[in-house]
């Protein structure tokens, strides 16, 4: 995946982010979460993407 892709991907998300926070309506707990959603599931693809969350697969606890 290429350097101008994942910028590209993260661009869009933060605009889409950006709209949805400023024009639809919701209660200040519901953004909360739903931001919290949105980049946790942005870090966990961008690690898929370097490929640091394949590596982490082998680690036991």
């Amino acid at each position: 995946m290429s350097l101008l892709t994942i910028i590209v991907v993260l661009i869009v998300a933060g605009v889409i982010l950006w709209l949805i926070n400023s024009y639809i309506p919701m209660d200040g707990k519901i953004k909360t979460i739903l931001n919290a959603v949105v980049v946790i599931a942005i870090v966990l693809w961008l690690l898929k993407a370097f490929g640091l969350l394949d590596s982490m697969k082998g680690i036991n606890v």
